[in-house]
């Protein structure tokens, strides 16, 4: 019984901030006919405000909202794309931030790019070390062997979860010192900001989601290797 509970707990624990945000997102989903615009189209308003005309607004899939600094591009969900939602503005709100600390050039965001850039690499190279370890026990005969590739292996593997965890305070500031501000200027009515203010939050925690997830991927290579 205490090994179910715990295992509910880890569960919750690593995909209750995914599933509050996605619950969060459906909630101010509903198309409120008094904004004046959709999502997009303040996304180009915002970029155009602050003299940031070369970025572009897209349309990507569903659930990959994002700002892409290597193309310049906030890419925006179909229904926050086209959609004149609390949740489509602030979350075009969010992606613009990310673009306005691109466009100054903040540190956080710069080292962010460089540590994603980092981690992509290191987690296939972490992945191959992983499935090297009983290969290279067997060649060598050497227990050493196989420990040296599995600490690389697994420092590779721990680095995307470091990555996430970083990336955390740049979705904050885009969210709280970039978004919320803008939008408290006169784009959301004073009685919408809170319900702004949680979809924001939201915005942000996806990224310790995925960090927490990526945790659950070394604990499965750590049961994988024991067997």
């Amino acid at each position: 019984m205490p090994f179910i509970l715990l295992a509910i707990l880890l569960l919750a624990l690593i995909f209750g901030p995914q599933w509050w945000a996605q619950y969060t997102f459906r909630r101010y989903a509903r198309t409120h006919e008094r904004l004046p615009g959709t999502g997009g189209e303040l996304a180009r308003h915002l970029l155009d405000r602050f003299d940031m005309r070369d970025v572009a607004v897209e349309r990507t899939e569903p659930g990959q909202d994002h700002y892409d600094p290597r193309t310049r591009t906030v890419r925006l969900s179909p229904d926050n794309h086209d959609g004149r939602s609390l949740t489509a503005i602030a979350v075009a709100a969010h992606e613009v931030g990310h673009a306005i600390q691109h466009h100054r050039n903040e540190p956080m965001l710069l080292w962010r790019n460089r540590l994603v850039t980092w981690a992509a690499g290191a987690q296939r190279f972490g992945a191959g070390a992983m499935l090297l370890i009983p290969v290279a026990a067997l060649v060598t005969r050497s227990p050493a062997a196989g420990l040296l590739v599995f600490l690389i292996g697994f420092g590779s593997l721990f680095l995307t979860t470091l990555v996430h965890l970083v990336t955390l305070p740049v979705e904050l500031d885009a969210s709280f010192n970039k978004a919320l501000p803008i939008l408290a200027e006169g784009y959301l009515e004073k009685h919408e900001l809170p319900a702004a203010r949680r979809i924001l939050r939201a915005a942000a925690l996806t990224y310790l989601a995925g960090s927490l997830a990526s945790l659950l991927n070394l604990g499965r290579w750590l049961v994988l290797l024991r067997r």
